[in-house]
């Protein structure tokens, strides 16, 4: 352990010890991991808290776990005492984030921010304790920025460093524009590290760059420089893309119980260990030992596979309704019953309809296209019997269920 030119305890060596492993569990990548250590040491001693930043953008209010991979390291260093410091984009979001992408993301105005900024505080009170976070918004100080100032700012890096972001690298290389505003994001990204003073910036592998703005930034302003904590991408439910509610492959932390335990069984075999690790409260000794049983055959995937389901639903809605989801997929799926509870609508259209309509008034699926799709590969049911006929006119009467695939279903009255 790297020592400083200050008397250490055993006892508080100890703690230095317990933090570092406690912190750099599950992460993918730490610059520098020796400045984390000589940060939580002077914390340790002068018995002052660190600070620990994460921003978010303010786009899209839905969490889901993938965001929590981030959220559950925060918790970590909150409850060692650390101050939080949650930071939202609103100043960039409302003049529209760059995607890295030709374009640029459809800018978003003062309500739309503070709405998806509300869900977010709502949310992210099932991981960690918004009473004793720190609540910023960038505009704060990024609106009081006089055209003098940016003019400094940009000054302060050079364009071959920023050329260095991977995707403004790729749109170059494949003749696509980037915008001149585009090149200041990075550079207010890194001025809210300054003006927060944080000591330690969280965020996804995808945001490297960014957070390594933080490091930059201070330095050119005299100040401390950040430690930049990067955390591996979940991969969603298909496996492949990184899980994201556009691609349809994530699992949100406010969906229904049994909605939530379904997609949690559709998770391949293969990333079991890793949504055990980053996304679970289980310790580390759990996790090995799941992994161990499964390398083992001791453990059927399947079962693993239930104990993660369970373990998830249980951490947002309780352990009553972690065994009831289990149970009512037990019942649906392997013993292909209909659920006791499902949602139910009201009915006020035509009493016969085309099926593919009625799919769409229901809202099980956004398309004709997805529709017809769906019931050609026998995929929906009414009343448990399967639709045949992309042309089936269906006769609504009180208690009917329809069914889309394996998981929705719908109780009309």
């Amino acid at each position: 352990m790297t020592q400083q030119n200050v008397e250490v305890t055993d006892e508080q060596l100890q703690e230095v010890k317990r933090q570092m492993e406690l912190y750099t569990q599950g992460v993918q990548d730490i610059i520098p991991i020796e400045e984390l250590e000589q940060k939580i040491i002077k914390s340790v001693i002068e018995n002052r808290p660190l600070k620990i930043k994460l921003g978010l953008d303010p786009s899209a209010p839905d969490v889901h776990l993938g965001h929590t991979v981030v959220l559950k390291k925060l918790r970590q260093f909150q409850e060692n005492g650390h101050i939080i410091q949650l930071l939202i984009g609103d100043f960039t979001g409302k003049i529209g984030d760059p995607t890295g992408k030709s374009i640029a993301r459809k800018p978003l105005t003062d309500e739309e921010v503070k709405y998806n900024a509300k869900t977010y505080f709502e949310q992210f009170g099932k991981i960690v304790d918004m009473e004793k976070v720190e609540l910023h918004y960038n505009s704060k100080w990024l609106s009081e920025l006089t055209f003098e100032d940016v003019i400094q700012l940009a000054g302060k890096i050079t364009v071959a460093r920023l050329m260095e972001r991977d995707d403004f690298e790729e749109r170059i290389a494949f003749g696509k524009p980037i915008s001149l505003h585009e090149f200041f994001y990075p550079l207010m990204q890194g001025y809210d590290s300054v003006v927060l003073d944080c000591d330690i910036e969280l965020g996804g592998t995808d945001q490297h760059f960014n957070v390594l703005m933080g490091r930059h930034f201070q330095e050119k302003f005299g100040k401390e420089k950040q430690v930049a904590m990067l955390m591996p991408l979940l991969e969603g439910l298909d496996g492949v893309e990184k899980m994201s509610k556009s691609k349809k492959n994530y699992i949100g932390i406010d969906e229904r119980p049994e909605e939530m335990y379904g997609k949690a069984m559709s998770i391949p075999d293969r990333l079991m260990s890793k949504y055990f690790e980053l996304v679970t409260d289980l310790s580390e000794q759990e996790v090995k030992a799941i992994e161990g049983q499964l390398a083992t055959g001791e453990l059927h995937p399947r079962d693993a596979k239930m104990h993660l389901a369970k373990t998830i639903v249980k951490m947002y809605h309780g352990v009553e309704a972690a065994e009831k989801a289990e149970q009512q997929f037990i019942a649906v799926f392997q013993h292909r019953a209909i659920p006791d509870e499902m949602p139910v609508v009201k009915w006020e259209g035509e009493v016969e309809i085309g099926v593919i309509d009625l799919l769409l008034e229901l809202q099980l699926l956004s398309s004709k296209g997805e529709a017809r799709r769906m019931v050609e590969n026998q995929g929906v049911k009414i009343n448990g019997v399967k639709v045949e006929k992309v042309t089936m006119t269906v006769s609504i009467t009180e208690g009917i269920i329809v069914q889309v695939g394996k998981r929705k279903f719908v109780k009309i009255i």
